[in-house]
């Protein structure tokens, strides 16, 4: 596992580069998967431009105003958080630095680094500014197209899907929220996709009516990317260990290299042996869900069972011989869900994308979009962990109660969008042209 690119470059290269312990492995993913998603976003985007399906609108933006006191105070905030936290990053003490996620939620860094970085941004911005200063400024009219505000969306979609993954992951995993609700909060670990999915939804769906974007032709648009988005966001999972696994593989235990030994008959002894693991987690060694599946001769026993050595989230047995911060390994390897997230969706992906111009009614992506993300995350949920609740007898997880909403919400939607058969228009109109 490698918790930061720290531990990547120095194991795949042999170089020892200390700044890239500030690039979480994570969040690195987190990144590409949203790239991923603004770049098929935009393509599509374009593409529905050229057909006439969007049209541009014409905005009042103003031209040779000088800097405003907010954009100047919020520049100065931009650079003073940049030079606080990223020059400490570098001149602090080790052992405040050790664990960046902690160090950049503290209140630890460089305060004149800080001030200078401020000022420079702040004053950059007045010059920016300055420069185009008239005398008497003036309105002008711009036409901007729906691809011009892909970064708007992405950075709403963003801020709002991270605020709703945490928020759904706290009422999920409740009893560490209630024991550290500030901790659960303003932690990296700990995400919930739905949550993320549902809030950006809704941000981006107000976004959209404000700006006049057809509200069916834009999630059209998004639905190959976020099926993109999700299958790399899931690597990032798998390369940092951050829990999001599947339940125990009996079939295995963890040898002492770190690697699954096919030992069923191991299987209860080692459970006992590492009681004070399971038993906070499960409650009881009697409840551990697991399941005895031995990889067939042709794959890898990894594919099947992995004990997540140096995982992020410290989980398991310490690793004899290990001087980082990140030393445990799983006692027993689970199922390596994120694995076999990462192949179906990006199939499902190519599918969408292949649908895209088939499709001709508006919405009706989408919707295909919903439903295979949501079979995908039920099926999935089968050999995960995660909290389940007690409702009228059965245990459902949060994710199958969502991603079953999510199947039947996408049917009716593609059966209503159906039967209104809105077909889109034939030929680009003149004013629809991308100039």
């Amino acid at each position: 596992m490698y918790p930061n690119l720290y531990f990547a470059v120095k194991d795949l290269f042999g170089i020892s580069l200390p700044f890239l312990r500030f690039v979480n492995s994570f969040g690195f993913f987190v990144a590409l998967s949203f790239i991923a998603a603004a770049v098929t976003l935009t393509k599509e985007l374009l593409r529905k431009e050229r057909e006439g399906l969007l049209h541009s609108r014409e905005e009042l933006i103003w031209i040779g105003k000088p800097a405003s006191p907010t954009e100047l105070t919020l520049n100065f905030i931009l650079g003073f958080l940049l030079g606080f936290k990223l020059v400490g990053l570098f001149t602090a003490d080790s052992a405040l630095t050790a664990n960046v996620q902690d160090y950049l939620l503290s209140l630890q860094g460089s305060l004149p680094a800080g001030l200078v970085g401020g000022l420079l941004f702040a004053g950059l911005k007045w010059y920016e500014k300055n420069k185009q200063k008239q005398a008497q400024p003036q309105e002008k009219k711009v036409r901007i197209w729906p691809h011009d505000r892909v970064g708007d969306l992405t950075i709403y979609a963003f801020i709002f899907g991270f605020l709703g993954a945490k928020v759904f992951n706290s009422l999920e995993t409740w009893n560490d929220f209630v024991r550290d609700p500030i901790g659960s909060l303003f932690s990296f670990s700990g995400l919930t996709f739905y949550g993320g999915l549902i809030c950006a939804a809704l941000a981006i769906w107000w976004y959209a009516r404000k700006h006049g974007i057809t509200f069916w032709h834009l999630n059209d648009a998004a639905a190959p990317g976020l099926m993109l988005a999700y299958a790399i966001g899931r690597i990032g999972c798998q390369v940092s260990g951050d829990g999001d696994w599947g339940i125990l593989n009996s079939a295995y235990v963890t040898g002492a290299n770190g690697k699954p030994v096919a030992d069923a008959a191991a299987f209860d002894h080692t459970v006992r042996e590492f009681a004070q693991i399971y038993l906070p987690q499960f409650g009881s060694l009697e409840k551990i869900p697991h399941l005895s599946v031995k990889a067939p001769s042709f794959l890898p026993d990894w594919l099947f069972a992995y004990s997540y050595p140096h995982n992020v989230i410290g989980e398991g047995a310490r690793i004899a011989d290990c001087n980082t911060q990140y030393c445990a390994q799983l006692p027993i390897p689970v199922f390596p869900t994120p694995i076999y997230e990462t192949l179906t969706c990006l199939v499902l992906f190519f599918i969408l994308w292949g649908l895209r111009k088939r499709l001709r009614i508006p919405g009706t992506l989408f919707a295909v979009y919903l439903i295979l993300n949501g079979i995908e995350r039920f099926l999935i949920e089968h050999i995960r962990v995660n909290s389940t609740y007690n409702i009228f007898g059965f245990h459902p997880t949060q994710a199958e109660l969502i991603s079953a909403g999510l199947v039947i919400g996408g049917a009716l939607i593609y059966f209503n969008l159906k039967r209104r058969g809105v077909p889109p228009p034939a030929t680009a109109t003149e004013d629809a042209r991308i100039e």
